[in-house]
C-alpha cells in the first residue's frame, strides 16, 4: 500500500475515533476538518470524486474497525463454484457480513441469494487482509473470510446480483476474475485447502 493511503487512512481512522469520543465542539470541527483532508487526499491521488469517496470513507460511526466479508468456497466433483456477476465477472460467492449474522450464517446466506444453493459452512480457510491481496486498494480495513461449504442442494436462479453459476476446475478459472473480490491466487488456496484434511487456516 502506498504512503499517501496509510497517511490517509490513519487520518481518518483518529478523525473517526475522535467524533466518537469527544463531546467538545471545538474538537468536532477539529476531527471533522481531519476528516475531510483524509478523504480530499484519496480524491486527489485516485481521481475518485470527492463526494463518492467521502460516502466510501466517512460516513462510518463509532471505533474505527475492518469490515468483514465472507467468501465461500464450495466444491462439485473435485470442482469450485463460482457465480457470474452482471458485470460479466466471476467470484467466489460472498460478501459483507450482515448484522445479526456470524460468519457461518452469512457464507450460507450469501450462497443461497447469489447461487440459489444451499449450503453447510464447515471450516475457515484463511482470515485475510483484503489490502494485502486484493485490487484496487481500499481506503478502509477488510477482513476477508474464506470459509469452506458443503452443497447440500438448491438449484440456481437467475438474480440481481448473478446471471449463472459454474463448477470449474483450476485450470478453468477464468481471467475475467472480480479481483476485487475474489483472486486467482485466492481460489488456488481454497483448492489447497479442499484436497487437504489438515489444513491449517492461514491468517495474515
Amino acid at each position: 500500500m502506498e504512503k499517501w493511503l496509510k497517511w490517509a487512512i490513519e487520518i481518518q481512522s483518529l478523525a473517526q475515533v475522535g467524533l466518537t469520543y469527544t463531546n467538545n465542539v471545538y474538537d468536532i470541527e477539529r476531527y471533522e476538518r481531519l476528516r475531510e483532508i483524509a478523504a480530499e487526499m484519496v480524491e486527489e491521488k485516485s481521481k475518485i470524486n470527492l463526494s463518492k469517496v467521502k460516502d466510501l470513507f466517512c460516513h462510518e460511526t463509532g471505533y474505527a474497525t475492518p469490515k468483514i466479508d465472507t467468501r465461500a468456497a464450495a466444491f462439485k466433483e473435485n470442482k469450485i463454484l463460482l457465480v457470474h456477476e452482471n458485470n460479466d465477472t466471476w467470484s467466489l460467492p460472498g460478501g459483507w457480513c450482515d448484522t445479526l449474522e456470524t460468519i457461518k450464517t452469512n457464507t450460507e446466506k450469501e450462497v443461497k441469494e447469489e447461487a440459489g444453493l444451499d449450503v453447510k459452512a464447515t471450516k475457515i480457510i484463511a482470515l485475510q487482509d483484503r489490502n494485502k491481496h486484493n485490487k484496487p486498494v481500499y481506503a478502509y480495513g477488510v477482513c476477508k473470510v474464506f470459509v469452506l461449504c458443503d452443497i447440500m442442494g438448491g438449484n440456481f436462479i437467475e438474480n440481481m446480483e448473478t446471471t449463472e453459476i459454474g463448477y470449474l476446475s483450476l485450470e478453468e478459472i477464468p481471467s475475467n476474475l472480480a479481483e476485487e473480490k475474489s483472486t486467482k491466487e485466492q481460489i488456488e488456496m481454497c483448492f489447497k485447502a479442499f484436497y487437504d484434511e489438515n489444513w491449517q487456516t492461514q491468517f495474515d
